[in-house]
């Protein structure tokens, strides 16, 4: 989802970091930059912070390997997260979002009540250990609100089968997606970007 959601560090806080936790030396206090999200015990949450915002943070220089060829001149390079590194937010997103969306592509077009369940039960149980929690939060207050509520056997309830389960995390992503200031995906579509392909046939 998780790309970041609700509660973002919107000034520099004055709130401190020891060793022990990320920052500070031998006690020292260090300010927490813009962007980095607290977890629930004041420590800062890397799954919920942007890698930009976590190095900045740690103050360690972030440079691309060596090379013999000229700079780059695109200055994000210097502060991608590294594949081998724990996933940032963004990463884990990107990453949650293309398996619930995958999940919903291949829901049976027409669900068993046992299905139903066991997706109700598993989204539930989603929202609660997504490591961001921060984003956590904020979906179990989306799937709360009565027009999200995944209901098994029920009519509008979200669950009966793939289109109507497919609608339903489109829209879920696209809440997000509006609170991070990007554009909305056109939902319309949503079975050629997850489940056939695009119609032009680049994805065959």
């Amino acid at each position: 989802m998780a790309e970041k959601l609700p509660v973002q560090a919107d000034e520099t806080r004055n709130e401190t970091v020891r060793r022990g936790g990320v920052g500070g030396d031998n006690g020292r206090k260090k300010a927490i930059p813009k962007g980095v999200v607290l977890d629930k015990d004041g420590k800062p949450c890397r799954s919920c912070t942007s890698f930009r915002d976590w190095a900045e943070m740690t103050r360690k220089e972030i440079s691309p390997p060596r090379s013999k060829e000229p700079p780059s001149t695109t200055p994000a390079a210097a502060t991608s997260l590294p594949p081998d590194c724990p996933p940032d937010v963004e990463t884990l997103g990107r990453s949650t979002w293309t398996l619930l969306h995958t999940i919903a592509a291949t829901y049976p077009a027409t669900a068993p009540p046992e299905k139903q369940a066991e997706v109700k039960t598993f989204m539930n149980i989603f929202s609660r250990i997504y490591p961001c929690w921060v984003c956590a939060e904020d979906f179990q207050h989306w799937i709360e609100r009565p027009e999200n509520r995944l209901v098994p056997g029920q009519e509008g309830g979200h669950l009966g089968g793939r289109a109507s389960f497919g609608q339903w995390m489109c829209r879920a992503h696209n809440e997000v997606n509006r609170k991070l200031g990007k554009n909305e995906f056109d939902c319309r579509r949503y079975e050629e970007r997850w489940r056939t392909g695009w119609a032009d046939g680049r994805c065959d």
